[in-house]
């Protein structure tokens, strides 16, 4: 807004800029001037519908390498949401979020469609899957992911386009910190509030005198999630013994879990995820690491970012070990559940943290663009900077605007001994209040940049 029309004062340089407004609407057909007309952003855009009947969106997850099976499950939870948002079904949380202005009519009115691709769980992979339907399928939005370096290197990317993205599965805190975006925004939560939520329930279980070896996939997201649950450990009383960097998907940690049985430690972190956590953690407990004694203790195994699919896919051996969850699907408030009973009935079992902050992001982009009354990112971007609600699972929730980062409830969940499913392996220990894990804006660093690009 100008200051002309915060003022109401008339000037002869207004004048002059409403005359050349009219003129020029006149010789395109003689319609009222944009500035006349409610919403208008005549500025063009990349994603723009236009008059087209439908919008479409970009859900770039991966679909092969060692989160595939995260992936998937965020698939099904894009393509569950875009049938609420199209009126389809039981609407979901489109039924339980609050404030909401969606009304199951698509988009501003527009059917949403989609198109997919593979991250590969690389890097360059997913931003050329990106860059694909940014420039080809004209998509409007892209969301997805399931690694922090994919996150990262996509929302620079949708910055340089001028393309929002919402970002899927991605817990490292350099996405909301050093590498934020103004166009990138994340649901999800961070290493630094898995170490805050986690430190606590460690120090009453497992006592103030341990000594830690960590084992850390090599990437940001491991990187971000050591220096987080190594600090977090340290401040009450923990001391680490080493810390080795491991490659993503290297399927055999034989050789890095051999050390840690002369080193001392007590306690193992493994700051891996997918694949990568199930293989780590299987072969840890076949190495015989949790029936030992050291240092007069139980030796014992931690796994800071924890999923239910990743218990399923280690079985026994993630039983009684400890981590944190973004959400799960035992939680009991209604968006929860309304979430679950949807996603059970499209699909026949319950959904993942992956499935869930998935389906919540597309819903809180759709509904971006209500508030906004266009697709014109800056102002979608401006809607959801700030923007709070509830009714999504996790209480309460911010989704603060200097960095884009939400804030809410976070989980710290056990793998259960008796298990009455295969989709019942986890039960929450605690839900640590939001206030909790949060933290100032600033102290990750990073600058949001511009709206307009």
């Amino acid at each position: 807004m100008s200051e002309t029309k915060k003022t109401g004062i008339v000037t002869r340089r207004t004048i002059l800029k409403g005359t050349a407004a009219t003129t020029g609407a006149a010789l395109i057909g003689g319609t009222f001037p944009m500035h006349f007309i409610k919403n208008a952003h005549a500025q063009t855009f990349r994603g723009d519908p236009g008059s087209a009947s439908s919008v479409k969106l970009g859900f770039n997850v991966p679909q092969t390498g060692p989160y595939a099976d995260e992936g998937a499950d965020e698939l099904r939870a894009y393509q569950l949401a875009v049938k609420h948002l199209n009126g389809e079904g039981d609407g979901g949380m489109i039924n339980t979020i609050k404030p909401l202005q969606l009304k199951g009519n698509g988009i501003l009115g527009k059917k949403v469609e989609f198109v997919t691709g593979d991250t590969q769980t690389k890097s360059d992979a997913a931003r050329a899957s990106a860059k694909r339907m940014i420039e080809k399928d004209n998509v409007a939005m892209i969301t997805g992911g399931s690694s922090s370096g994919v996150a990262v290197a996509v929302q620079g990317l949708c910055q340089e386009m001028g393309v929002i993205f919402m970002a899927g599965l991605t817990h490292s805190n350099d996405t909301t910190g050093k590498d934020k975006k103004r166009y990138g925004f994340r649901h999800f939560f961070n290493a630094y509030m898995s170490g805050q939520a986690i430190a606590p329930v460690l120090k009453d279980e497992y006592g103030t005198e341990r000594r830690a070896y960590h084992l850390t996939a090599d990437y940001t997201w491991g990187w971000t999630q050591e220096e987080s649950i190594k600090a977090a450990t340290e401040n009450i009383g923990w001391q680490t013994v080493n810390t080795v960097r491991t490659p993503v998907g290297a399927g055999d940690f034989s050789q890095y879990i051999t050390p840690v049985l002369n080193s001392g430690a007590d306690v193992l972190i493994l700051n891996h995820y997918g694949k990568d956590m199930v293989n780590s953690l299987t072969q840890a407990v076949q190495f015989g690491l949790r029936d030992k004694m050291v240092n007069g203790k139980q030796f014992e195994i931690v796994v800071p970012l924890y999923s239910r699919l990743m218990a399923q896919g280690a079985g026994d051996a993630a039983k009684g070990i400890l981590g944190t969850t973004n959400w799960h699907w035992s939680l009991q408030d209604e968006g929860s559940q309304a979430f679950v009973k949807s996603f059970g009935q499209e699909y026949g079992f319950p959904p993942s943290q992956a499935a869930h902050t998935c389906y919540v992001q597309a819903l809180l982009y759709a509904n971006a663009c209500e508030m906004a009354g266009t697709f014109a990112p800056w102002e979608v971007i401006k809607q959801l900077e700030g923007f709070e609600f509830d009714g999504a699972g996790n209480g309460p929730t911010l989704y603060r605007a200097e960095d884009h980062q939400c804030f809410k409830d976070v989980l710290v969940v056990r793998g259960k001994q008796e298990p009455q499913s295969n989709f019942d392996l986890l039960e929450v220990v605690k839900q640590v209040p939001r206030a909790q894990v949060e933290y100032p804006a600033d102290m990750f660093g990073g600058e949001l940049g511009p709206y307009q690009v």
